[in-house]
């Protein structure tokens, strides 16, 4: 029997590489003469990385900040004149302890691919899943040398507040080195409106309803300024990670790659799926925005067309879904001994459905 483990990371619990090592020894406990392949997933979001820095990239040091400025040392992935960052890694909401939607900002995600630039790289690709802020990539672009001023000729502040007193940009500024740039989204959001950056994920960022229009119509006018045609700004990924998106887009001239698509093509995920008996997938909560450019549907997706069975493992409960809350009796439980439960799953499904 061929097994195929491709979770994505169980968010502040679990690294998909720890996932699918949970996986694995809840398969050998059902079927110990399977043959176990594990392929850590993700999808642009917290995790990217890692995955990154086991197909050619290493490890590397910069200095940055996180979303609300204080100094941190984080890692990106180095190969040649080839970079890779992983905005959650820098400035995500997973390092802050408190959110602050306002002043959050994109600043160190400009800052440590300043860093990268300096050390020699010239083509960067940016993982942007996970942010905390909303400021339509405002900080990171002041980070990477734009000038933004307000009406008096001050430089505005790299956040959602100082969004909104932005009256010119010089666009001159920007850091000339950055030959080209590439986008992994998770999701695949235009910058405006209903389904939009402020809307749909603002109030995850702390943003309450009213200041979801509000941060919505200074994405309209910061659109209008450096995007007059609108291009940019309807564009599939716009909206993610608050605006990074766009400004990427709008003024870095960078290139959009659905994360999940990117990564499935680098580990071959189509391929070794076809193969498989039975593939698992799963990440910490496994809900409607699973839907929208996750890596665990990116596997469902892969086995539908293989016509391979597909097992789910979420951290949270959810309907038709094998969950770790439910075996642990809560999510206190689940989140206590990730490892244990996610094995027992494993092995309780891989148990019931084996073909002998």
């Amino acid at each position: 029997m061929r097994i195929v483990l491709a979770p994505a990371a169980f968010k502040g619990t679990l690294s998909a590489h720890d996932a699918a090592a949970a996986m694995a020894l809840g398969a050998r406990d059902a079927q110990p003469d399977a043959e176990i392949i594990e392929i850590p997933m993700a999808d642009g979001g917290d995790g990217t990385l890692e995955v990154m820095l086991s197909h050619g990239f290493i490890t590397a040091h910069v200095d940055a900040v996180d979303a609300l400025g204080r100094t941190n040392s984080v890692c990106i992935g180095v190969r040649g004149n080839e970079a890779f960052i992983e905005l959650a890694e820098v400035c995500g909401i997973a390092k802050l302890d408190e959110l602050d939607p306002i002043h959050a900002s994109s600043a160190g995600l400009g800052l440590a691919m300043r860093a990268a630039l300096n050390a020699g790289a010239r083509h960067l690709t940016v993982a942007i899943g996970g942010s905390a802020s909303t400021d339509g990539g405002l900080g990171m672009l002041m980070a990477l040398g734009l000038n933004a001023t307000d009406v008096a000729g001050r430089s505005v502040s790299p956040n959602l507040g100082g969004l909104g007193q932005v009256a010119a940009i010089d666009v001159s500024t920007l850091d000339p080195r950055l030959e080209s740039l590439t986008l992994l989204t998770d999701v695949g959001s235009p910058l405006l409106g209903p389904s939009g950056a402020a809307h749909v994920f603002g109030p995850q960022k702390g943003l309450t309803p009213d200041q979801c229009a509000w941060a919505d119509d200074l994405l309209s006018r910061w659109a209008d300024l450096i995007d007059p045609s609108g291009s940019c700004a309807s564009a599939v990924g716009a909206g993610a990670a608050g605006g990074v998106g766009f400004a990427a887009l709008a003024l870095l001239g960078a290139q959009r790659l659905a994360g999940a698509d990117a990564i499935a093509e680098l580990v071959d995920l189509d391929g070794i799926v076809a193969g498989a008996d039975l593939v698992f997938t799963g990440e910490g909560a496994f809900d409607t925005s699973s839907t929208a450019g996750k890596a665990p549907m990116r596997v469902v997706e892969s086995c539908r067309v293989a016509g391979v069975p597909v097992e789910v493992i979420s951290g949270r409960m959810a309907p038709g879904i094998t969950s770790l809350q439910d075996l642990a009796g809560s999510v206190v439980g689940a989140m206590a001994d990730p490892r244990r439960w996610l094995r027992e799953a494993t092995c309780q499904i891989v148990t019931k459905v084996a073909v002998p």
